[in-house]
């Protein structure tokens, strides 16, 4: 998908570009070498611009040709090379590829300058909309220049070899193919930044550093560590109180004796918090900082937290962590082995302005709004005086908006585990939540329906614990219903993408949605045999330990049901039953134009011939194709079929 280079204006390459446009004359297109005079007058420009990646990011992008094109180590094209204003010589080699088709700032940057563009990526899920333009292709996929997962439906086209691998497969293989060619290697680039720990506040770990006219900077000798804070003082938030008070500030100094001043700032509070994690795994070694359980504990095995937590918090801990490694107090080189960032919580906010223009905050459970058909918030009034304010938003939770919301008043009206649920359904964990009292309805809805399901159940008698049993389709498949065995099928589906969803892909809303679909299921079933109640015991003792996670109170009372005199957290996690997943049909979806029209259900194993005739031959299809002309039909084999007319 390259299809121009970007460089710095600091470049070595900009020396032989200036060379070669000392060489030329003349009034030269972007096509041709450039001329000097607009190239030197270019890279100046470009060397008065903004240093940092936020001014790089928000000022506008220019480029000129720098004359210069490279071979392209895959293709053997020649690729121009653009003095681009937006490329930091200090990040990398100060050499960006430009993927305008997949970027949006390339894309914006190749428009801009009229530089062609490649699709290489598309979307199986949506092959029409993929194929339509390099913008449409760009919103469709993740960006391959910074998507930390690319799933299986992107893979790539007009790649040659490459065509049809998934980008991890690609990765792979580009990595097999620069090697062998010793044209390049997988390298991890890493930057320091500055860290100014000092505050000028009351909390915080005190500098233990005294400030002496005869001997400058002298550091609080070991014996009189730690400087302690004293605690007869109240903040009043005008700045550090340490700053006034003579009793802490005035001192000695440790080397000359003379009267010195003790240090009045305190340290960053992420010096206090950035090796606790270690402390907890020796939380009561009461001779040392750390003791051997350090090492058992460490390195952590999943670190949640919010975006500043990812880009301070994180960062802190990886240095101290190293600085203890170096003391020989862990034996390990990280602190945490899998990130995970949590996205922020967002409600509506309502305020009322002054003429001063400053802003008083109401807090979402004192106002009455009035909403539009759309659900969207088109009035508002304060519930105590019964006057208008002002509709702010949503907006991240805090309490200088006055928008956060008590977690105690729903869990006084729907129990904890009625928010933890809404919590984990409503979005991704990465992604922010909006804050939504008709959520909160809608998942106790969904526990009052489960805790209804599974009393009934329990009404027709319980049986032994199959749960996990694999052995259980023994006994069962060949005496099920045929709607009874599809939905054995489903359960073991859904064990295997919840097992998956939690484990791996930490997206708690898809596993909690692909349970409620397993419900729906169950509740279009009869089940009036022994047989039968003995597959529904399965599957609802299925369902409470997939749910226990996200809803531990309400299973563990579920289960006592289910499974009286045993205890839910000794069970072990339900497993995939693989004879359950041997089906001999397929649900095929059919769109027309990247539209869904139709569901069919086929034998596996089909030609991609025989699905695109029964595709064509379904009656609600056939209304919309009747007449047109068919002009291709894009099929992935078990999942859909797209005819483009």
């Amino acid at each position: 998908g390259v299809t121009y280079i970007a460089i710095s204006a600091e470049h070595p390459l900009i020396h032989l570009a200036v060379e070669q446009a000392t060489k030329s004359t003349g009034n030269l297109t972007n096509n041709q070498n450039p001329n000097l005079a607009n190239l030197t007058q270019f890279i100046a420009e470009c060397k008065q611009g903004g240093v940092s990646e936020a001014q790089r990011a928000t000022q506008e992008k220019k480029g000129m040709f720098s004359g210069l094109t490279v071979t392209h180590p895959i293709t053997n094209e020649q690729i121009p090379i653009w003095i681009a204003n937006y490329v930091l010589a200090t990040y990398g080699t100060g050499a960006v590829m430009g993927v305008p088709a997949h970027c949006d700032r390339d894309f914006e940057f190749a428009q801009k300058y009229n530089i062609p563009m490649k699709v290489v990526i598309i979307n199986y899920a949506d092959p029409l909309r993929a194929e339509q333009s390099p913008i449409e292709t760009n919103q469709l996929n993740l960006t391959a220049a910074t998507a930390t997962e690319i799933n299986n439906d992107n893979i790539l086209i007009n790649s040659g070899e490459l065509d049809g691998l998934n980008y991890n497969q690609v990765f792979e293989k580009l990595e097999q193919i620069l090697t062998a060619k010793n044209l390049g290697k997988v390298k991890t680039n890493y930057r320091l930044r500055d860290w100014g720990i000092s505050r000028q506040r009351y909390w915080g770990c005190p500098i233990p550093i005294i400030h002496c006219d005869n001997c400058d900077d002298v550091l609080v000798p070991e014996s009189q560590l730690p400087v302690v804070l004293p605690i007869n003082v109240i903040p009043d938030g005008s700045g550090s109180p340490l700053a006034n008070m003579p009793e802490f500030y005035d001192t000695n100094c440790p080397k000359c004796g003379a009267h010195a001043k003790r240090e009045t700032d305190t340290m960053d509070t992420f010096v206090d918090s950035s090796w606790y994690y270690a402390r907890y795994a020796s939380y009561n070694c009461d001779n040392a900082v750390l003791d051997e359980r350090v090492n058992y504990w460490t390195p952590v095995d999943q670190y949640v937290g919010g975006i500043e937590h990812a880009i301070l918090h994180l960062l802190y801990a990886r240095f101290f962590h190293k600085c203890l490694r170096d003391l020989s107090l862990v034996n390990s080189n990280e602190p945490f082995t899998n990130l995970l960032t949590q996205g922020m919580v967002l409600a509506e906010t309502f305020y009322r302005q002054n003429t001063e223009g400053q802003k008083t905050w109401f807090n979402p459970t004192d106002i009455t709004t009035i909403t539009d058909e759309k659900g969207k918030i088109i009035r508002a009034t304060n519930k105590t005086d019964g006057k208008e304010v002002m509709i702010g938003g949503m907006e991240k939770m805090s309490k200088s908006k006055n928008n956060g919301v008590d977690p105690q008043t729903i869990i006084s009206q729907y129990g904890a585990d009625t928010a933890r649920l809404f919590m984990m359904f409503t979005a991704p964990p990465e992604l922010s939540l909006e804050w939504s009292a008709n959520g909160i309805e809608g998942a106790n809805r969904f526990i009052r329906r489960l805790w209804n399901i599974v009393y009934n159940h329990t009404q027709r008698g319980t049986f032994t614990n199959y749960a996990n049993n694999c052995n259980h389709s023994d006994n069962t498949n060949g005496q099920l219903s045929t709607e009874q065995q599809k939905l054995r099928t489903q359960l073991h589906q859904t064990i295997g993408k919840v097992t998956n969803d939690i484990a791996v892909r930490k997206q708690f809303n898809t596993a909690i949605a692909s349970i409620m679909e397993l419900l729906n299921s169950y509740s279009k079933v009869a089940f009036n045999d022994d047989m039968g109640n003995q597959f529904a015991q399965e599957l609802l003792e299925a369902t409470v330990i997939m749910l226990s996670p996200m809803i531990p109170h309400v299973c563990e009372e579920l289960w006592s049901h289910l499974c009286p005199n045993t205890d839910l957290l000794a069970q072990a996690w339900v497993i995939v039953d693989p004879k359950a997943l041997e089906v001999d049909s397929v649900e095929i979806i059919i769109q027309v134009n990247g539209k869904l029209r139709g569901k069919i259900t086929i034998a596996k194993n089909l030609t991609a011939e025989q699905v695109e005739e029964i595709a064509k031959q379904n009656q609600n299809v056939q209304k919309f194709i009747e007449g047109a002309v068919i002009k291709k039909i894009v099929t992935v084999p078990n999942k859909l079929v797209n005819i483009v007319i």
